[in-house]
């Protein structure tokens, strides 16, 4: 699509809003306030598009999610704060800013070298900003607790708070799981929540070191899982049996039938 045309899509789309915020009742009275919890469910509804890779459903929910910011952006221009065209600029000015490797003389051959610069001009940022420098500052205290405990550990990393090599974060994911393990002995019902929050920290920086994304990870296991426990109901519901009837050993069995059907269609 020519650059015309995607002006000419982007403008219509205003213009809809604009219409609906006139003449439609539910989106007349919307609010900053009222829209809040249903971008959030946009958002991971785009999230599992993406997971799934169903690329037509992720057309589908990135529009949805671009007319939240539109619609944010229609809300504030009419309280006089800003508008679309006030969010697009502060988004390029800001894109220039944090990659000088593309637009000034700042070198960056590795997406690392990227993050690290990236999070170096954020902090210069605060600065002007007149904010207290604190690396940890910028993480949204309402993200979901893998999310913020990943990107806690990612930038705390940027500012040298790391493991010397990834295979040291073993040991330490060793030692949390004997902590585990003591606290599960010893009853103690706050040290065993203390200590399991611990050990997953471990594990999410082990999992970042290691260039993998924690939430990505356990969500790509929440469907394994959920998938392969449906093919057991399924089977049972195919001999008249509700899962309580079923023994272990036949839930087990058409698990690994599930596993295995999986893999056949990967190959």
């Amino acid at each position: 699509m020519n650059k015309d045309k995607r002006l000419e899509a982007f403008g219509r789309l205003l213009d809809v809003m604009d219409e609906l915020r006139v003449k439609c009742p539910w989106d007349r009275v919307q609010t900053f306030e009222s829209l809040r919890s249903s971008t959030i469910e946009e958002t991971y509804e785009l999230v599992d598009a993406l997971l799934d890779h169903d690329m037509k459903n992720v057309k589908k929910e990135l529009g949805d999610l671009l007319l939240h910011v539109i619609f944010y952006s229609k809300i504030a221009s009419e309280e006089g704060a800003f508008d679309i065209a006030d969010v697009a600029d502060t988004e390029c000015d800001k894109l220039i800013f944090r990659h000088p490797h593309v637009f000034g003389a700042v070198h960056a051959d590795t997406p690392d070298e990227v993050k690290q610069n990236w999070e170096d001009l954020k902090l210069k940022e605060k600065e002007k900003e007149h904010e207290k420098k604190r690396v940890l500052s910028g993480v949204p205290r309402t993200l979901p607790s893998l999310v913020k405990a990943y990107r806690i550990s990612q930038k705390a990393a940027s500012a040298g708070f790391d493991w010397e090599t990834k295979e040291d974060i073993w040991s330490k994911v060793q030692e949390e799981i004997s902590e585990v393990q003591a606290a599960m002995q010893s009853g103690d019902e706050v040290n065993k929540e203390e200590e399991f929050g611990d050990l997953l920290f471990a594990l999410v920086n082990a999992a970042r070191l290691y260039g993998v994304n924690a939430e990505t990870a356990l969500e790509k296991c929440n469907k394994k899982f959920i998938s392969r426990f449906t093919y057991i109901e399924e089977q049972a519901e195919k001999q008249g049996l509700s899962l309580r009837e079923l023994s272990l050993a036949e839930m087990e069995n058409w698990w690994c039938e599930a596993k295995n059907k999986a893999k056949e269609k990967t190959e």
